[in-house]
């Protein structure tokens, strides 16, 4: 490998899930084994970070929801939170290439001062996603078609984005789909990182955690095997392509 990696950050709780998470980035890339740090931010502390000893960092999904109530949250979940917050603030002032996924629109928005709450929580299923005007001149999502289908499932979104952000992508459903922050930070609503069969092995795996009733989950699975969203992995490629 020449160069510098790019740093992945997971919060899965499931080893076999964490694996499969960092296994499809790999294929969906193009990134060797060597190119990429895997950090699962679940099992202790990662603060203090040198973000300027990666190409670029990747903060995936996870099962937290920073609308919940602190109350409701875990030890892990509001101590994973808290250092999101210096960390992305931290990756936006030093403009080191960052790009959130799902999980990302919460913790980048509550980091940067936008709104994340209930408003416009979207079911487990595919999305059609729209390219906005200002996403056609924007350096990742511009190349994208004006529209494409991907993976969605999520308790919260972003209601408001922070402020001075772009908004790249919309939905019917959900008004902030993704949006760029500065010149190269960018976070999706919808899942860029999940192809067919890992998207449907995390519906079984979140099968009973308020995402969806479980005697829909196989109604859910269904139309997920039936999508096409090759598009929506361009995501990934793009970031990658455009920083490493």
């Amino acid at each position: 490998m020449t160069g510098r990696p790019f740093l992945l950050l997971t919060s899965r709780v499931d080893d076999a899930l964490a694996a499969q998470e960092r296994a499809a980035f790999l294929r969906l890339t193009g990134l060797g084994d060597d190119a990429v740090v895997h950090v699962r931010l679940e099992q202790g502390p990662v603060l203090p970070l040198d973000v300027t000893a990666y190409a670029g960092v990747v903060l995936g999904g996870s099962p937290f929801t920073v609308s919940e109530p602190d109350s409701a949250k875990s030890a892990t979940e509001r101590r994973v939170e808290g250092e999101l917050t210096v960390l992305v603030r931290e990756l936006v002032e030093r403009q080191v290439p960052y790009l959130g996924l799902c999980y990302g629109v919460g913790a980048t928005s509550l980091a940067l001062g936008g709104v994340v709450d209930r408003t416009y929580g979207e079911p487990v299923g595919t999305t059609t996603v729209r390219i906005t005007d200002a996403g056609r001149d924007d350096p990742v999502f511009g190349a994208l078609p004006d529209t494409f289908a991907a993976f969605v499932g999520h308790k919260e979104a972003a209601t408001e984005p922070p402020p001075g952000a772009v908004v790249v992508a919309t939905s019917d459903a959900c008004p902030v789909q993704a949006y760029r922050v500065g010149s190269c930070a960018w976070v999706t609503q919808f899942h860029p990182e999940l192809e067919v069969e890992t998207f449907v092995e995390r519906i079984r795996a979140y099968a009973h955690l308020g995402y969806f009733r479980p005697d829909e989950q196989d109604a859910i699975i269904d139309v997920v095997r039936a999508a096409d969203v090759s598009a929506a992995h361009d995501v990934l490629r793009r970031f990658v392509a455009a920083f490493r």
